[in-house]
Parts: C-alpha cells; structure tokens; sequence
C-alpha cells in the first residue's frame, strides 16, 4: 500500500507540477534517515547508561583491589623489616663466631671443629635469608607496579566517564538555553497554538495547523509565515543542530481529486512549504533541515482533533563529539 501510495506521490508531481519527483524522494530518504538516526539515539542513550553503569561497576572493583594492595603491600614492608632485623642478629653472631673462631686456631681444635659447623649452618641459614628478602623484595615491587598500573587505569576511566558526562551535560545545558532562547522569540504565538517543550534532549516546538494554514491547504498564512521568520532567526546561528520539520494530520479522510488526495500528501507538502518559508527568510544551512510527513499516524490526543492536525519543528543536537570519546 505504502509503494502505491509513493508511486501515486511521484506520478501526481510529474504531472502537475507541484513538488518535483526527485525532491520528493529526497524528502522520503531523509524522514527514513531521521527515524533511523531516532533510533541510533535511543539506542545510544541506553548503550551510554550501560557503559555509565559498567564503569562504575569497575571503578569501584579498581578501589577496592587497590585497597587490598596497599594492605597486601604494608604487610610486606613489615615482613620485610623483620627480616631485615633477623640478618642484623645473624651478622651480629657471624661476627662473634669469626672472633671465637680466631681463639680456637689457638689450639683448641675440637670447640673449632664444632664452631666452623655451626658456622657453616649460620652461613647456609644467612644465604637462606637472603633469598627469601629478595624474594619478598620482587613481590613488593609487582604488588607496586600492578597498584601504579591499577590507578592509571583508574584515572583513565574516571576521565573517560567525566569526559562523557561533561559532553552530556554541555549538550543538555544547550538544548535548555536554546529551549528557552526559541520560547522567547515565539512569545507572541504563545495563545494562538504554538508550544515550545524539551523532551529526550530535544526541543520540539509544535504549532496548531490552524496557526498556519487555511482547512486543507498547504500554503502558509501571513500570521504562520510571520512566526516561521522568528523561528528561523533563532535558528540561523545554530551550527550543532539537525532540524527535522513533521507535518501532522488527522484522522479526516481527504475528499478532493487533486493534490493534496490524503493525508500523506497533505502532511508532507505542509511540512515542505514550512521548510522552504524558513530557508528563504534567514541563513539556514539547508543540509541540515529535512521535512517529513508523518500523516494521521502520531496523534497526541486521540479525542481533540485539532492539536493532532500539527507542525512540530524538532531540534536534535549533533552527537559528533560523543560518538568520537565512545569510538575511541
């Protein structure tokens, strides 16, 4: 149904000239592209509350293993010292032994006897010692290295995810000034069916059909052509948006034999006519507008008619640099 529909669309451009074929697929492409790119940040959201979640996880991991080697690492200093104490007390006696030693070669040869073994074990017990204090000493060297490896890790995560959190709370810091910046522009039409709300770190500005255009009819009014000026002012200077305009409908079935012959049509010529009004009254870049025509099928209020026949303007941020911290 939907390709009878868009061969339709086509057919009735070619021949009545109204939006060229071409233009119209542009238009299909992009509201694709847009709902793909919807769907990229929803699901980006919950891949960066994963990972938001995960590193806290490790960081936490990180703490408590570097807690267990600074422990591990201060019972090795005092093993260490120990150790050290005992060689002192063996040197000590090694000494003695040498002076006794010097006495026996004086003629008593058995106590001499006696005295080069118990030297010999001294000797064996030193060497004994002494590998066991360079044994202790490598150990407390890696328990070193792998605490100074851990917290440099460490830093880097809590860098990653303060990076990330900067990022995150620049991008919601500018989509509330920008909220407040379009809202005070379009004051004016505050009572005649435009709203201005932040919503999932978008700002959708939606304006009544009936601000816009006459019952049916995809031309803009001076009074909507007036509010889409002001809207376009606003939005001239911003380089880190995507701008996507929707054109909504009811539910009314169409009743006439030209164009506009449904709602598909009647949306997406609506939202194509606000598009153009705004790239011609201001210094938009045109790469980053789209139009897309949604139809019947996102009311907002299935019981009032009125505020589903809408044009939302949404303004998405671009996420260029978080998705560059996230790829790297």
């Amino acid at each position: 149904m939907k390709k009878i529909l868009i061969y339709l669309l086509i057919s009735s451009f070619f021949f009545q000239g109204c939006v060229p074929a071409r233009k119209f697929e542009e238009i299909s492409e992009k509201q694709e592209v847009c709902a793909g790119e919807l769907k990229t940040l929803k699901t980006l959201k919950t891949e960066l509350q994963t990972e938001n979640t995960e590193l806290e996880s490790i960081n936490q991991q990180l703490k408590e293993l570097t807690s267990r080697l600074i422990k591990d690492t201060t019972i090795l200093g005092k093993s260490l010292r120990m150790k050290e104490k005992q060689y002192d007390k063996i040197d000590l006696l090694n000494k003695r032994i040498q002076d006794q030693l010097e006495m026996l070669q004086k003629g008593q040869s058995i106590e001499k006897q006696r005295l080069m073994a118990d030297l010999e074990k001294r000797k064996s017990d030193l060497l004994i010692l002494e590998d066991q204090q360079r044994a202790f000493e490598i150990e407390l060297n890696n328990k070193k290295q792998q605490l100074e490896d851990m917290s440099i890790e460490l830093q880097k995560r809590e860098q990653r995810v303060n990076e990330l959190e900067e990022i995150i709370a620049n991008k919601d810091a500018m989509v509330r000034a920008l909220k407040e910046k379009v809202a005070n522009a379009l004051l004016g039409f505050r009572d005649k069916g435009l709203s201005v709300i932040e919503k999932d770190g978008k700002v959708y500005i939606s304006m009544d059909a009936k601000l816009l255009f006459a019952s049916g009819s995809t031309k803009v009014d001076s009074e909507g052509i007036k509010a889409l000026k002001e809207l376009a002012k606003v939005l001239e200077d911003q380089k880190d948006l995507e701008i996507l305009v929707e054109g909504h409908t009811d539910t009314d079935k169409m009743r006439s034999n030209s164009h506009p012959v449904d709602n598909w049509e009647l949306s997406v010529l609506r939202a194509t006519s606000v598009v153009k009004i705004m790239l011609e009254n201001s210094k938009m870049d045109p790469t980053t507008v789209s139009a897309s025509g949604r139809s019947q099928f996102i009311p907002i209020d299935i019981e009032n008619k009125a505020k589903n026949r809408r044009i939302e303007v949404v303004l998405i941020p671009k996420l260029d640099e978080l998705f560059e911290i996230i790829n790297n």
